[in-house]
């Protein structure tokens, strides 16, 4: 039987390697890693809502929010189930009456969704890794992401612009 983890977004950040998004899960109550790689809507999703950052009009993550309020539901939980292929996979638990409604997501879809309930987030315990220290690192082998610093007194344009133009040379280490 699969055990899950409860998780917070730890992070957000660039892998320099792959010049794609990075989503750093972290355990609540330790310190184990769950890095995922995300396309660059669902980055900019998530940090707006974790910098309370609102939009004219609603983002698509804004949109399944508020179509599961408005059919009489609600967020349970979020889990991300398990990784095939370099794919990881998720599932919204959403409660409706008495009835819970279990739906297939990306990981980075369903993360940005639970954070606009908020909804706890969770991981398959096995998905998560140990932290590694700087002195335990390879350099080689651990690839690199810009910490995404707090985007508090940012609008959406400046936001936008602030994600186009992280460095490389700004990378942090992270474990897989």
């Amino acid at each position: 039987m699969s055990s899950m983890v409860e998780v917070n977004v730890a992070r957000l950040g660039l892998d320099g390697s792959t010049n794609s998004y990075v989503v750093i899960l972290k355990e609540k109550d330790g310190d184990r890693l769950l890095p995922i790689w995300i396309g660059q809507a669902e980055a900019e999703s998530i940090l707006l809502e974790m910098n309370g950052v609102k939009k004219e009009r609603p983002l698509t993550h804004d949109l399944c929010r508020s179509l599961v309020l408005g059919l009489g539901g609600d967020l349970r939980r979020v889990q991300i189930t398990r990784v095939m292929k370099g794919t990881y996979y998720a599932e919204m638990h959403i409660v409706r009456s008495d009835a819970v409604y279990t739906v297939d997501s990306r990981p980075s879809d369903a993360i940005a969704v639970a954070l606009r309930f908020p909804a706890p987030i969770y991981a398959e315990d096995s998905l998560l890794a140990d932290a590694v220290t700087e002195e335990e690192t390879d350099e080689a082998s651990i690839p690199k992401a810009t910490p995404i610093q707090s985007t508090d007194e940012m609008n959406a344009e400046e936001l936008k612009q602030y994600l186009s133009g992280l460095r490389p040379e700004d990378f942090g280490k992270f474990h897989l």
